[in-house]
């Protein structure tokens, strides 16, 4: 399942072989995207079904690289299962370090001359020029959206899926560490500011992942000499390093900041903490190293949602654990827990020819549910500036254990779990999961009706699937990364067996 991607070239770390073309339309450009842990497969699925690329995936969990022509970029913006994308600049499979923390950091200082930064640079340009355009369309809308959105948001942050670490990392930011080359003195002290993650990925030692800020707020292009031109605008920069494994001699943090300051003198580009245009990211795990430009500033899992409740799933999360159930159309898809709706929006979205219901027991996430929808509704709209035709969802306040459906009238259940941390408990887990399988298992299509539920209280849901045993058979199991926490998306198969019938009031 890794064919691909011309990596003998990349190997070497020359980058792919421009086609000629104005604007640099015709470059191939090698793109890296972040994906939800567990669901790297799915996203390169999704990448040769809707871009006819082969993808490979990386051996640092919840990364995939792929080939596309620059042209494709806006397709790339489109996939419904990325977090973050960036070009390649250069990939090194099997880079050596020297032991030396010193000669270390000179070779990577060293490596900033050699590599080949040119082709890169026109494709972060020709994304920019991409990025422009849709922000002046966008800008009209929000205008108009923002003061109604306020008086409906509760103002509440999005919780669990915040942070999409794929091992236990330390987390920090230089704030300006690279060393002036001239007599500049206008970058701040040194301060990090580092924040611990925690998962349960046993097998890797501590990474580390800090950014060295230089970056900046101009239009002009990234020039590919050493200088800027005459008229033109002095880039900003900052430089991001991710490290994975024990077998380094020196920090991220070092890293970042020695390989920034090569880079600010080889494009005398400016430092700059949170103003930057260009971003490169330096990606060390164990002995492969990648050099990328970012294409993305703010992750893509947040689209669709702007009414955030304390779990809101993460929607490339919500994707894949849609696609793992193989929507067919007129498929009725349930989401008996929807929280803020981040599974039956992103259904709905992608899958139109299906029904969506979507249903919570408390009150407020009906409420914020609701507004999502509205949010994206209006989205719809403006995007089409004519009549919307809607989208097929609707959303409900209902008991999870005594479901106002018809039995046997569901094809598909798909829905998040309560871990028991920040909603429910563990103690009333032990109660809740037993009838919720058993209610789902009442409204699912016996033999061909299937569910996928994430849990993080793994234990307490296979005690609950070995009562249900009867009802449910467990398919695949996908380990995912939530928020820091170690936690699986269940594929159950519905079995032919009937299941109990309630008494209730309807």
């Amino acid at each position: 399942r890794r064919p691909g991607m011309a990596e003998a070239g990349m190997e070497e770390g020359q980058g792919p072989a421009p086609a000629p073309d104005k604007e640099g339309a015709e470059i191939a450009a090698v793109i890296g995207a972040t994906v939800p842990t567990g669901f790297e497969l799915t996203a390169a699925e999704e990448v040769q079904e809707k871009l006819g690329s082969a993808s490979r995936i990386s051996r640092d969990r919840g990364k995939i690289y792929f080939e596309v022509p620059a042209r494709g970029l806006p397709q790339v913006h489109r996939l419904r299962s990325v977090d973050n994308l960036f070009v390649v600049v250069q990939e090194f499979k099997d880079y050596q370090f020297k032991e030396n923390k010193e000669d270390a950091l000179k070779d990577l200082e060293d490596l900033v001359k050699t590599l080949p930064w040119t082709d890169p640079l026109k494709v972060w340009e020709l994304n920019n020029s991409l990025k422009k355009k849709k922000t002046k369309r966008k800008r009209h809308n929000l205008q108009t959206t923002a003061s109604k959105e306020k008086l409906n948001n509760d103002g509440e942050e999005e919780g669990t899926d915040e942070q999409d670490t794929s091992k236990q990392e330390d987390c920090a930011q230089n704030a300006a560490g690279v060393e002036p080359v001239s007599k500049q003195d206008t970058e701040e002290p040194e301060g990090v500011a580092s924040q611990n993650r925690e998962e349960e990925e046993g097998n890797e030692q501590s990474d580390a992942k800090e950014e060295l800020q230089a970056g900046s707020g101009s239009e002009t292009k990234a020039g590919e000499g050493k200088t800027g031109k005459g008229d033109a605008k002095v880039l900003k920069f900052r430089v991001t390093c991710n490290r994975a494994g024990d077998k380094h001699s020196f920090t991220s943090n070092e890293a970042a900041r020695d390989f920034g300051g090569a880079v600010q003198e080889h494009f005398q580009w400016k430092a700059d903490m949170t103003n930057f245009d260009v971003e490169v990211l330096l990606n060390i795990h164990n002995n492969e190293v990648v050099v990328g430009i970012a294409l993305t500033e703010e992750s893509l899992h947040r689209r669709n949602i702007t009414h955030f409740g304390p779990t809101t799933l993460r929607s490339t999360l919500a994707y894949g654990m849609l696609r793992l159930c193989d929507p067919q159309p007129t498929d009725i898809i349930v989401d008996p827990m929807c929280g803020t709706g981040a599974i039956p929006i992103e259904g709905a979205t992608e899958w139109p020819s299906c029904y969506h219901i979507a249903g919570d027991n408390n009150p407020q996430a009906v409420k914020r549910a609701a507004n999502n929808i509205c949010s994206l509704l209006k989205k719809n709209e403006s995007k089409e500036s004519s009549t919307s035709l809607g989208i097929p969802l609707d959303i409900i306040q209902w008991d999870i254990c005594n479901l106002p459906l018809r039995t046997g009238s569901v094809d598909i259940i798909v829905t998040d779990m309560p871990f028991g941390k920040r909603i429910g408990s563990k103690k009333k887990n032990w109660d809740l999961y037993p009838a919720c399988l058993m209610e789902m298992g009442r409204i699912c299509t016996p033999g061909t009706g299937r569910a996928v539920l994430l849990t993080q209280d793994k234990k307490c849901f296979a005690k609950a699937l070995s009562r249900m045993g009867h009802i449910w058979r467990k398919g695949q199991t996908v380990w995912v990364n939530v928020g820091g926490l170690h936690a699986a998306v269940y594929l159950l198969k519905r079995t032919w067996e009937r299941a109990e019938e309630k008494r209730s009031f309807w």
